[in-house]
Parts: C-alpha cells; sequence; structure tokens
C-alpha cells in the first residue's frame, strides 16, 4: 500500500492507537492550512515591496509644485508706476513774519509780586497777539493773492408739485376755463350709447412750460370715456402755468367733464 504525503492519510497511520487529541496531532493536521496561509501573506508583502518603486513615482513631486508656483508669481503683471505730475505751479511763497507781541494776561496781583507787565496799546497797535515776542521780517516782499471770483450762487430748480389751493397765480387755459371746456366739447367723441350720461374726473400737472404731464382719470363711467378723456388731454393746447414767489411752478390740476350721449 502506497501512501501519499500529500494526503493526511499517514496521520491516521502514525496516530493509530495514540492519543489523537493531543496537540502534536491537531498541529500536523492544520499544517497544509498555515502553510497556504503564510505563503499567501508572503507573496503580498513581497508583492508590496516590489511596487514600492511604482507608487513613489505616482506621488507628485513637490519641486514640481514649487517650480510652477515661481513662474505663476513671476508672471503676474504689476501695474504701472505713475509718472509725477509735471508742470505743476510752484508753491506760494510763505506770507513775510509780521511783528508779533506776547500777550501778558492781566492778573490783581501786589505791586512787588509783578513779573511782567502787559504790553502798552502804542505797542500793538499794527501788530498781532501772541503767546510770546516775535520779531517781523522788514525787508520781506509782499504779495498779494489774485482776486478770485467767489462763490456764485447756486439757485436750486423747484420740482415741487403745487396745489391749487395756495398758490399765487393759479395755471389757466388761455382765453379761460370756458374756451377749454369748449375746446372739449369739439374734440371729445362721445361713446355710442343710448342714454350715456355723467361726469368723467381727470387730474393732470401743469409743467413749467404749460404742457400737460401725468394725466389721469380718478373717475369715468364706463364705455372708454375716461381714455378718451385722457386722449383729448394729450392733445390740449399749452396752458399758461402757475407761478409761486415770482417764478414758475409744477401745479396739480383736477376738474370734471360732462358726458351726454345724443338723443
Amino acid at each position: 500500500m502506497k501512501l501519499d504525503l500529500l494526503k493526511k492519510q499517514w496521520l491516521d497511520i502514525v496516530f493509530e492507537g495514540r492519543n489523537k487529541s493531543y496537540g502534536a496531532y491537531e498541529l500536523r493536521k492544520e499544517n497544509s492550512v498555515t502553510s497556504t496561509k503564510a505563503f499567501i501573506f508572503g507573496a503580498l508583502v513581497f508583492a508590496f515591496l516590489v511596487s514600492i518603486p511604482m507608487l513613489a513615482n505616482l506621488i507628485p513631486d513637490s519641486s514640481e509644485n514649487d517650480a510652477n508656483l515661481d513662474k505663476k508669481i513671476v508672471t503676474i503683471k504689476l501695474p504701472p508706476k505713475e509718472k509725477p505730475k509735471e508742470d505743476l505751479p510752484p508753491p506760494p511763497p510763505p506770507p513775510p513774519k509780521v511783528d508779533q507781541v506776547k500777550f501778558v494776561k492781566p492778573v490783581v496781583a501786589k505791586a512787588e509780586e509783578v513779573v511782567e507787565e502787559p504790553p502798552k496799546i502804542k505797542e500793538i497797535v499794527d501788530k498781532k497777539l501772541g503767546a510770546e515776542t516775535i520779531k517781523g521780517d522788514p525787508d520781506a516782499e509782499l504779495t498779494v493773492e489774485p482776486v478770485g471770483n467767489g462763490p456764485k450762487d447756486v439757485v436750486e430748480e423747484d420740482n415741487n408739485i403745487y396745489n391749487t389751493a395756495g398758490i399765487e397765480v393759479k395755471p389757466d387755459f388761455p382765453g379761460g376755463i370756458d374756451k377749454f371746456y369748449k375746446y372739449v366739447g369739439k374734440n371729445y367723441q362721445v361713446p355710442e350709447e343710448d342714454g350715456l350720461k355723467g361726469k368723467v374726473f381727470v387730474s393732470f400737472v401743469v409743467e413749467k412750460d404749460g404742457s400737460l404731464t401725468d394725466i389721469k382719470v380718478i373717475r369715468d363711467i364706463g364705455y372708454g370715456t375716461g381714455k378718451e378723456a385722457i386722449r383729448v388731454l394729450k392733445s390740449c393746447p399749452r396752458w399758461n402755468p402757475g407761478e409761486q414767489n415770482g417764478k414758475k411752478v409744477r401745479v396739480l390740476y383736477s376738474l370734471p367733464i360732462n358726458i351726454q350721449s345724443a338723443e
């Protein structure tokens, strides 16, 4: 009978009649599995050691990053330096020194305690008063600044919208309000609706040049009466503008327009 050492039959023959629960039997029984695990682990460690150079090549080189950073820094363009302004007028000469007399504040004290007497009136007639006495320069050249035009009075334009109540001069239509209603009656096209009757209330702003803007219909009676009122007012001749404090101003004006269809 031939025995295959790669199989576990020889273990049964060797340990026949012996205590198989002994540790040696278990060790020999598991020897092939242990050897296989050791071989696989050793192969993995060997493969890892062999692949270290390849992994090192995959890691980016920090020196290359530094080189790229240096290139980026070098390629930044600095803004051009501002050239000093030329042909600037020379600074004005300093004003000449004027005699200055120290001002001593008068204090009520005893005669023996007076250390310094205040200056007399004739000594300060043509001199300045200061904290100390300074001698002026009598030979200094006198310079006079050129006379300017001074600030001009800036008058802000009045764009406020005034109400007709309380304004000095109210806006009006050339020829009066009656002529305005005649103009409206002549140009207003009443809708063809039987028994249509009522009032259309409108408001508008009479501008400084007499034109009408911001035309609004406050209330109408329908059938396009408000829209027709706006059309007529837009084509209306210029009004005489309102005035306040002698100046033309914008004024809000409102009025009713009577509507009555022909029977």
